[in-house]
């Protein structure tokens, strides 16, 4: 028999955890947490110091009981969950549940899920860290206090099933702002000139700066014209060359902000995807051999940057035998931390850096592989030299017509021999190679190109973006990331239209409410506060109470003003206009899930749908008379067609834009590309530059 019990939150650790451990320890699972507060109310006293009432989770029952029955038989009992302060609540709920003395060494944390990271860990338990406890407290009862009280208002007033939230709603407001961002831009005409020059037999590119003693904004064709027109020849002299050397450093490795927003953009993964395959390759993959099952990954919900020493010399020591000490970093620079780092955890790293992707190639699935990879060769990278990259700038003068060219090349890759980190701008960073040129030389142009260009609104958010700018508000916690963004699309406030958020009606309406009623929810400087409040907890400077105190005193007359005051949103089925195909019944507008459809006045007896032609402000360029509409085919792909078929029978899979094109008065499109949207002409070859 056993002598000692180990308490862990997923089966999927416990038999690896009972194996390094030996036969004198017996592990077993919580699965997650085994109290909560109750869903049938709000469950917090606030008459009572905000005294939360904790019950058995439904279901739970059995697996407590099992635990009770383990805990009895046991000598000692260590509870061993997740390294975070959701972790310590459930050691704490536990403790509570199986009468252990918190003040007792019955904790147990560990990054990793290896033989030497547990025994070593079990070396040095420690009490329940109740700052932590209290921390996680706070945000529990901090967020009932707001869903329980704002979604009961919210379902009276607008519509059953809707929700708000700290995280969330800020979530919502920053997609709601850019799409109005979006509507309001107004488009600036700009130009540039592109020229190919040749020296020697060597042709290179330039581009159009300035008048030889400042940079010069190109706004309209005149001026363009005017420039080109005080060209005296086509031959250029070399006025200014300056070289110069740069140091590119590594990305360190992942947090866990940093690697949903990598996974995005290097793999196309969704957030809560990559939290998904993360969780299982921390928690174990059988790798067979004499290892069994072994976690590969350190753990997942971190906001650090830190690598062990032990981890470092590995890392340095596989760099050296692969690359050569050329490519060992030397000092490395800690990256700027997030608005609300700690530093208890290490960075997401790979468990050994010998167990190569190649490696693990045949026990890891498709997507596994691929997250591990990217991670993997994050780490390694992170421990390598800077990458030095010579540049030349060249100025070209004729007249007081100044161009300028740029060239680089990588002198030494450093940790780019590996890996180069992704980039929300599409513009690719190219090495491109220039003639030898010294002040004086002469060289030729060969083609002088003016282009028109127009700025570009804002992008809409991916997910990847949302993900960094909640971070870099100080909104939300690592653990957070994910369900927001899921919450938020499953509430139906807003979907994804070509993977970037777009607000529906629904989310327009729930924010419009919340802004009004609840400014301070919504306040990014006041949830950023939040969030550095709850770390005052966990560092012991401040106590829980006074913080939920000094938030509810102000929320608790809002709630009550907003109950009274807020008007009821009737969003009424509206005529659509026309009959039902299947019944002749009129058709209605519905507000739904993802906005406005139109179903059958005769509804449950007929349940016929249809999507609504959605207008995109474009005349038909067709027929002249009709208005583009946004459709989708059977396969629910969307497209573009005139309001007017069958009578006018144009379709486009790209979307038009108002504005004709500069060159032939023809339609322009939006047309995706790898490098995002780019702007072309339908009939000639005019095209702008891609934007994200």
């Amino acid at each position: 028999m056993a002598d000692y019990l180990v308490i862990v939150e997923s089966p999927a650790k416990a038999k690896t955890i009972e194996r390094y451990l030996g036969k004198k320890y017996k592990v077993k699972a919580s699965i997650g947490h085994v109290r909560d507060l109750p869903k049938s109310q709000t469950g917090i006293d606030t008459e009572n110091n905000y005294e939360p009432k904790y019950i058995t989770i439904r279901g739970k029952g059995p697996v407590l009981q099992d635990l009770k029955s383990a805990a009895k038989k046991a000598k000692k009992i260590y509870l061993a969950a997740d390294p975070d302060r959701e972790g310590e609540a459930i050691a704490w709920h536990l403790a509570q549940a199986l009468n252990i003395e918190t003040t007792s060494d019955c904790r147990v944390v560990f990054n990793e899920i290896t033989k030497d990271a547990i025994l070593e860990s079990f070396k040095h338990p420690r009490p329940i860290n109740m700052d932590l406890v209290d921390a996680q407290q706070a945000r529990r009862i901090l967020d009932r206090l707001v869903g329980y009280n704002i979604s009961p208002i919210l379902w009276k007033k607008v519509k059953k099933g809707l929700s708000a939230g700290r995280v969330q709603s800020i979530a919502l407001r920053f997609i709601i702002d850019r799409e109005e961002e979006i509507k309001n831009f107004v488009p600036e005409e700009y130009w540039s000139i592109e020229a190919n020059f040749e020296k020697g037999k060597k042709q290179f590119e330039a581009y159009y700066y300035g008048n030889g003693e400042e940079k010069v904004k190109l706004t309209n064709e005149e001026q363009v014209k005017a420039i080109l027109g005080g060209l005296k020849s086509d031959e250029f002299s070399v006025a200014k060359v300056v070289k110069k050397e740069r140091k590119r450093n590594a990305a360190p490795a992942f947090t866990t902000s940093s690697l949903q927003q990598e996974a995005a953009r290097k793999l196309n993964f969704r957030a809560k995807k990559t939290m998904m395959l993360a969780q299982q390759l921390y928690e174990g993959i059988d790798i067979g051999k004499k290892e069994g099952t072994v976690g590969l990954i350190t753990y997942m919900r971190t906001d650090s940057t830190r690598i062990s020493d032990s981890a470092k010399a590995e890392a340095i020591n596989y760099i050296s035998e692969k690359y050569g000490k050329d490519y060992v970093v030397g000092e490395t620079k800690q990256a700027k931390k997030s608005a609300n780092a700690q530093d208890a955890h290490e960075a997401i790293r790979p468990t050994s850096t010998m167990r190569t992707p190649e490696e693990l190639k045949a026990v890891l699935s498709r997507d596994q592989l691929r997250l591990y990879r990217l991670i993997w060769e994050r780490f390694i990278a992170s421990q390598m030299s800077p990458a030095i990259l010579d540049t030349v700038t060249v100025d070209l003068i004729n007249g007081d017509v100044q161009f300028r060219a740029n060239g680089s090349h990588v002198k030494f890759p450093g940790f780019m021999k590996l890996y180069i980190e992704g980039t929300d701008d599409q513009t690719e960073e190219t090495t491109k190679l220039l003639p030898e040129m010294e002040v004086g030389d002469i060289v030729k142009s060969l083609e002088i190109e003016p282009k028109q260009h127009f700025t570009q609104p804002p992008p809409r958010f991916t997910e990847a973006r949302l993900v960094k700018e909640l971070e870099e508000r100080g909104i939300g916690r690592p653990s957070t990331y994910a369900p927001t963004l899921d919450v938020i699309q499953r509430r139906g406030y807003v979907q994804l239209d070509a993977k970037r958020f777009v607000p529906t009606e629904l989310g327009e309406i729930v924010h419009q409410a919340t802004l009004e009623f609840f400014p301070e929810i919504i306040n990014i400087e006041f949830t950023a506060q939040m969030e550095h409040d709850l770390d005052a907890i966990e560092e012991g400077q401040r106590r829980w109470v006074e913080v939920i105190d000094a938030f509810y005193k102000d929320f608790e007359p809002r709630v009550k003003y907003a109950d009274e005051a807020m008007e009821k949103i009737e969003i009424k089925d509206e005529p659509a206009g026309e009959d039902c195909e299947k019944c002749g019944s009129p058709m209605v507008f519905k507000l739904g899930r993802y906005g406005k459809f139109m179903a059958c006045s005769n509804f449950p007896e007929c349940r016929n749908t249809k999507a609504i032609m959605k207008p995109i402000g474009v005349k038909c360029p067709s027929c002249d008379t009709g208005e583009i509409v946004e459709r989708k085919s059977k396969t629910k792909r969307l497209f573009y067609g005139c309001n007017t078929y069958p009578e006018c029978d144009f379709v486009s899979w790209d979307k038009p834009i108002s504005r004709p094109c500069p060159k032939c008065s023809s339609l322009l499109v939006e047309k995706k590309i790898k490098k995002g949207v780019q702007i072309q002409c339908t009939k000639c070859d005019y095209e702008e530059a891609p934007s994200q």
